[in-house]
């Protein structure tokens, strides 16, 4: 099934084969530089607004929009043409405007701690379902009198399983929508090859891994992935991220009491980015309540020595705030209304 925004601008231009040259650019303008529905492109005639609306409908039908209340964050819950499910979130900042977007319908990673992988998966999206979703949250912003800045591949799915389709959706963004590289994240939860790949892409995107341990052993249980690509060949494969494209690496780190909140945990992540010479910047993020995992997150207080701690260890860190975690809007919370099953863990000392 086509949708809307999967066609390209050349697959845009067959499509309107008979018409006058310069529709391309009118309709092309409409749908991605004023983020317009066909039947709001009014200098193109009314017969081909009627018939793109017919002949390419939009992917994402919407079933719950639910707002926080701090009214900061939006968090959109959509149908797709097959009856799979994500979710869209945007957040809005007093000096931006950032979406979190989906790139699969589930998540085949099976990370414990979050709830897209409790829930199990169900696909793979396609170009033109991620790009709805940055158009919709893109008209939502203007709504408020406010610009789209920032797109973040991290809502349900990993982006590096979907690469091919992620890296379109961010041509997309950058060629049609007018975004910068350097306000395009990609997250990961270490899919070595998918950073590779990332790799040889022109753009210099923004590189987000999830890394949350920094020994094998403990990772291997919060992140299964690992056990394929292990820290060494994560860490490689960063490493020659950062040296091509020159973008600090951000590495992602769920805070879980008891866990990966410990003197030794700051102390091997430290170890671990001076031993592979990774100017990564660590975003800290206190475990968000999810019904699938019964460990909690670490204390504010806990987090914040953390934090001191890595500072004093020569790495830059940062306290994310928790947003929208009273509408299961927030980082790992992201389920589309799927069951998920509860993963038992075992404490440590």
């Amino acid at each position: 099934m086509t949708t809307l925004y999967q066609p390209d601008r050349d697959q845009f231009a067959a499509l309107l084969d008979g018409e006058p040259r310069y529709r391309l650019d009118q309709v092309w303008d409409g749908l991605y530089t004023q983020l317009a529905a066909p039947a709001e492109i009014t200098n193109v005639p009314k017969a081909l607004r009627a018939r793109l609306a017919e002949e390419l409908p939009t992917a994402l039908t919407p079933v719950v929009r639910r707002v926080n209340d701090h009214g900061d964050t939006v968090k959109y819950l959509w149908e797709l043409h097959d009856g799979s499910r994500i979710e869209t979130v945007l957040m809005v900042y007093p000096d931006r405007v950032t979406v979190c977007v989906s790139s699969q319908a589930g998540c085949a990673m099976a990370c414990g701690f979050c709830a897209t992988g409790q829930a199990g998966f169900t696909r793979h999206l396609t170009v033109g379902e991620i790009v709805e979703q940055v158009v919709v949250a893109g008209r939502e912003a203007r709504a408020m009198g406010r610009r789209l800045a920032n797109v973040v591949f991290m809502g349900m799915g990993e982006p590096m399983a979907n690469e091919e389709a992620v890296w379109g959706s961010v041509e997309r963004f950058h060629g049609a929508i007018g975004m910068s590289a350097r306000h395009l994240t990609i997250s990961t939860v270490g899919l070595v090859p998918g950073i590779r790949t990332l790799t040889t892409r022109p753009l210099p995107v923004n590189l987000a891994v999830s890394l949350h341990a920094a020994n094998d052993t403990l990772r291997d249980e919060l992140v299964p992935i690992n056990k394929r690509y292990p820290l060494e060949q994560l860490m490689e494969a960063c490493a020659g991220y950062l040296a091509v494209k020159g973008r600090r690496i951000s590495f992602e780190w769920a805070l879980i009491a008891g866990v990966n909140d410990r003197d030794s945990d700051a102390k091997e992540l430290s170890r671990l980015c001076r031993r592979f010479h990774l100017p990564a910047h660590v975003n800290l993020i206190p475990l968000n309540p999810t019904p699938g995992y019964p460990t909690v997150g670490s204390t504010p207080k806990r987090v914040h020595e953390f934090r001191d701690l890595l500072e004093s260890l020569g790495v830059n860190a940062t306290v994310r705030r928790n947003r929208g975690t009273d509408i299961d809007a927030a980082c790992g919370q992201l389920a589309a209304g799927q069951p998920v099953t509860l993963k038992r863990t075992r404490s440590r000392t």
